[in-house]
This record gives C-alpha cells, structure tokens and sequence, in this order.
C-alpha cells in the first residue's frame, strides 16, 4: 500500500513526465509551503500547478481539490483558490493519464470528477467528460504546444522545436558559433 507522500510524489513525476514529452518547461519551487509544486511554462505564461493523485471509481476519475493537515481538534480541510494556483493537473493510475484543470474553471470546489464514459441515464448537462481535460488536448487549447501532429497510426505526438524556442533563424538551422577567448 502506497503512503499519501508516494502517491503525491508519483503524480508530480508523472506529471512532470507528460509536460516534458510536450515540449513544455517545467520548475519546482525552491521552498517548500507553497500552495503549489510546479510551474509550467505555456510560452505565453508561467502558470502555477498543484499535483494530485486522482482515484478512479468505476466510469468516474475523482480529483480532490484540497490540502489537509492535522491540528490540535483533528483535521483541516483547505480548498485551493485561483488567488492561490492556477490550475490542478492530476494523474490517474488506473488509466495512465494527466489531466490539467483550470482553477477559473472550477473555483473552490472541494472534488471534481471527470467521467470517462457516459452516465446510465445519458445526462450530457454539466458533464466534465475526462477525454477534454486530457493533458495534451487542454494545454494545446492554452497555446502551449505550437503543433500536434496526426501520425499515420493515430497517435499524436508534437511537432516542431523540442524544447520550444529550440530553433534558430540561421540558415541550415545552426545555432550561433560563440568565439572562445584564446
């Protein structure tokens, strides 16, 4: 059985993991006590990102949007706020995926969860379907992956510079020679 801190930290490498296969830049505080673990940069904005593990329960991945820590009387729940992060980026192992959650999308909400196939009764109303919140397909939407491309066998995967801003005005695409003191 897995204590809360491995969970936490396999969630934060996974998500590290996916940000850097799409080309994006990613920092950790150097301190810890922050609301937040990690900083991605999207090219436009640094965006500050809490990491979560998220359990799934049957058709529905549940993504819990707090902190708790223990006092004198017992438990302190603390919901995070967009004045606090900007968004929740969760993985979930039982489906091997990230998915980002804009905090402005889902203001102090104690849990989210994210369905990964329809509801028995067909409710499409005020859904948040798990496939739309899929690391890639959010952060694409954001600007931050310049290109996603369509292999021939259906998988995507990124195009153009890695890491973004990798590439040079030069002709043959060489970076700049730098001149060495002798």
């Amino acid at each position: 059985m897995l204590s809360m801190d491995q969970k936490g930290t396999i969630a934060e490498t996974a998500i590290i993991h996916a940000a850097v296969k799409l080309g994006i830049g990613v920092y950790r505080p150097i301190s810890d006590g922050e609301r937040y673990d990690l900083i991605l940069d999207l090219n436009t904005r640094l965006v500050r990102l809490q990491c979560k593990w998220a359990n799934r329960y049957g058709d529905v991945i549940t993504v819990r949007c707090y902190s708790t820590r223990r006092t004198a009387t017992g438990f302190v729940k603390r919901v995070y706020t967009p004045d606090e992060i900007d968004a929740v980026a969760a993985y979930c192992p039982d489906v091997d995926r990230c998915y980002y959650l804009p905090a402005e999308r889902f203001p102090r909400r104690t849990e989210i969860q994210l369905r990964l196939a329809p509801t028995r009764n067909n409710q499409q109303l005020l859904v948040n379907w798990a496939r739309d919140y899929e690391f890639a397909a959010t952060l694409e939407r954001l600007g931050a992956i310049a290109q996603l491309g369509e292999r021939l066998h259906g998988m995507q995967e990124v195009a153009g510079s890695s890491p973004a801003g990798s590439t040079s005005d030069r002709p043959g695409g060489r970076p700049p020679s730098i001149a060495l003191p002798d």
